[in-house]
């Protein structure tokens, strides 16, 4: 069968197509470690820190690829753990009974009729700057109370630079029949709801990060503490607490922020950083700041803002990541390795993640090998069309075919 002259001139430019996708390598990874210690259908293996380094932010090109004894390539599916702090708040119903005051202050009584145990009290008030002590007490018949905390103080200061509240009572475990809150003050507060709950934090697993180096700048014009701090390597952090060495009453405005690139210029490397949390360092509370997500970084930049006030003396700052662990399953024996570093990688769809009542809750762990890089070859560099080869042995072919058609169409015609 023979092609019309017009049919050629479309089949030699889907070939150059054809042949430039060909050289396209996709679906390959700069990394891998050897898995040991397989011996059931379900393990468990715990990432190392080098490896957050080499893999994308949301850790979706990692792979776990094994190779069996036909030369078969496997690939085991895996569901990704991250072992998050869990927060267990149950709330206690009460009655709010009463509202009272004397000399002393301003009393609200309130009965709790169920026998749970409580520790925190949430208040809220129509006031939006104040700034209270309070006594918490406690008793069974309204008869005889017991101090359960004193002197407590809460804030809220509202402005156009701040934006901060403190009127949780944090108290020990405790179970009382009535409360009893009073609060120094000349203004009457005007309490415009209360929660009383247990709240309970079971901790995650962290690591918990040294710091390299740190460098702490005081910036008069711009009224900020900017502190930078490096790591040895790119880790996964979820948390940052910040140790104050002063003693006295402090409220800051403070944003932390993450290195997402850097460009090296002629006067130096230029880091790019985005911010990953915000709130106010506080004498009133612990400063630990909590990401949203985790974010894999190896410089940190805290901006402490002091307005008017002197700087704070800062002491340890502690960088903290959650552990994050794979559950694999392995169906078939062959030699598996976890494989990643993958531009081109997309997070895998695995059907396990749809049937997580079938996945153990715990696995035996395995080992991981050292890690090896794989072999890739130089990229060679794009050179202009008139000098590829390729490109004018594609080109003179054209010519070849067109003289040809236009020499047989001559003829036919004669």
């Amino acid at each position: 069968m023979k092609l019309p002259l017009k049919s050629w001139c479309w089949v030699f430019p889907f070939m150059l197509l054809t042949i430039g996708a060909y050289g396209q390598q996709v679906d390959t990874y700069n990394y891998q470690r050897e898995l040991n210690g397989i011996t059931e259908q379900w393990h468990k293996i715990v990432l190392p820190d080098p490896v957050f380094g080499k893999v994308a932010n949301d850790l979706s090109d990692i792979r776990i690829i094994g190779v069996s004894a036909n030369n078969d390539t496997i690939e085991a599916p895996y569901i990704l753990q991250v072992d998050e702090e869990k927060v267990v708040s149950n709330t206690i119903p009460f009655n709010r009974l009463n509202t009272a005051r004397n000399q002393h202050g301003f009393y609200f009584t309130f009965e709790v009729p169920t026998a749970e145990a409580i520790n925190q009290i949430q208040l809220a008030f129509k006031q939006q700057n104040f700034d209270w002590r309070l006594q918490l007490e406690g008793s069974q018949d309204q008869s005889e109370w017991f101090t359960v905390v004193n002197d407590y103080r809460i804030l809220s200061i509202k402005n156009g630079s701040t934006d901060y509240q403190f009127t949780t009572i944090k108290i020990p475990r405790s179970k009382y029949r009535y409360l009893r809150v009073l609060i120094a003050s000349r203004e009457a507060p005007v309490l415009t709801s209360a929660s009383i709950t247990m709240r309970e934090l079971v901790e995650g697993a962290y690591r918990t990060y040294a710091v390299q180096a740190t460098k702490a700048i005081e910036n008069k014009q711009s009224k900020q503490t900017e502190i930078e701090l490096t790591l040895p390597m790119p880790v996964s952090l979820s948390r940052l607490n910040i140790e104050v060495l002063d003693t006295f009453d402090y409220y800051r405005p403070v944003t932390i922020q993450y290195c997402t690139d850097s460009i090296k210029t002629e006067k130096g490397w230029r880091y790019n950083y985005h911010t990953i949390s915000s709130g106010t360092l506080n004498s009133l509370e612990e400063n630990t700041f909590r990401f949203s997500r985790n974010t894999i970084a190896k410089k940190l930049k805290i901006l402490i803002h002091n307005q008017d006030n002197q700087a704070l003396n800062i002491g340890t700052i502690t960088p903290k990541g959650y552990v994050h662990q794979m559950i694999a399953r392995f169906n078939a024996p062959a030699t598996y390795h976890l494989v990643y570093g993958n531009k081109y990688a997309r997070k895998p769809q695995y059907d396990i993640a749809r049937f997580p009542d079938k996945i153990p809750t715990t696995a035996t762990p395995l080992t991981l090998g050292q890690e090896e890089a794989f072999d890739k070859a130089e990229e060679v560099k794009a050179a202009p069309l008139f000098e590829n080869k390729l490109f004018l042995w594609a080109i003179m072919i054209l010519v070849i075919v067109l003289l040809g058609g236009f020499t047989l169409k001559m003829m036919s015609g004669k």
